[in-house]
């Protein structure tokens, strides 16, 4: 997603539906059958990460899915593979350009991460990638949005307690978007001024990594700290030029944010 925490954020709460139901199966949401013969999961992850470093090939994308589904399935004890599954249907979400799929990916998102926490309910990564399916879920089914903020903070306040280096600190980039993008009290968590903190710590955790300063930049630029947040934008599109460089297949688009942001 551009990596997939900036895109979970949620436009205005609409009705009241609840974001998390009893998952179906996993058998059910992989897009293939588990194969009768027994398959090495190792193998079937590492071949599922090579096809994801092919992104934006939405058709590779879709195979990595498969993978790590059929890597999910050969090993019951793992969240591996739950985890790969619930980044790429994520990201396809952000690359989809029919209302429909991108609900129905939405929501197998969901259901994919609430399976990785029945697995490893201590697992940080289980809460982190439930928070941003249930974002994204909020987004495409508009009805579920405001149990799906409060989700979402409950699931990332316990993966900050865990681990917030997670994901380049992606626990604490996510809050901080949650909290500068949602709707302030009563009707959601929003808090400009606390989300501001947590994209600071997201930082202070990683510098070099372009969402990281992306994040910053909009909690800046919410608090009214323009001179501030333009800084921080050009600040964003170095690193994100340097990733560019570097080759991460992500880049493109932390550029073309940050240069967007710095033409407005």
């Amino acid at each position: 997603m551009k990596r997939v925490a900036a895109a979970s954020m949620l436009a205005l709460v609409v009705g009241c539906s609840p974001a998390l139901r009893e998952p179906p199966s996993i058998a059910v949401l992989a897009s293939k059958p588990k194969p009768e013969a027994p398959l090495d999961p190792v193998g079937l992850m590492q071949e599922g990460d090579a096809l994801w470093a092919k992104r934006p090939d939405v058709a590779a994308v879709r195979e990595a899915e498969a993978l790590y589904f059929k890597a999910a399935q050969s090993d019951e004890t793992s969240v591996t593979g739950l985890i790969g599954a619930v980044r790429t249907k994520s990201w396809l979400v952000e690359h989809e350009s029919d209302p429909k799929t991108r609900e129905s990916l939405a929501v197998s998102a969901v259901q994919t991460a609430q399976w990785c926490v029945k697995r490893q309910s201590d697992n940080p990564a289980c809460d982190y990638w439930l928070a941003i399916a249930v974002g994204l879920q909020a987004r495409e089914v508009r009805q579920t949005a405001e149990d799906g903020l409060k989700t979402m903070v409950e699931s990332l306040t316990r993966a900050i307690a865990k681990d917030p280096s997670y994901d380049h600190a992606g626990p604490e980039r996510v809050m901080a978007l949650v909290l500068v993008r949602a709707p302030g009290w009563p009707l959601g968590p929003g808090d400009p001024e606390s989300g501001l903190e947590h994209a600071r710590r997201a930082v202070e955790l990683e510098p070099d990594f372009p969402p990281n300063r992306l994040c910053l930049a909009e909690a800046l630029s919410d608090t009214k700290a323009k001179a501030e947040s333009r800084a921080a934008y050009e600040r964003a599109l170095t690193v994100a030029r340097a990733s560019e460089a570097a080759g991460d297949p992500d880049a493109p688009d932390w550029t073309a944010e940050a240069k967007k942001a710095l033409g407005k």
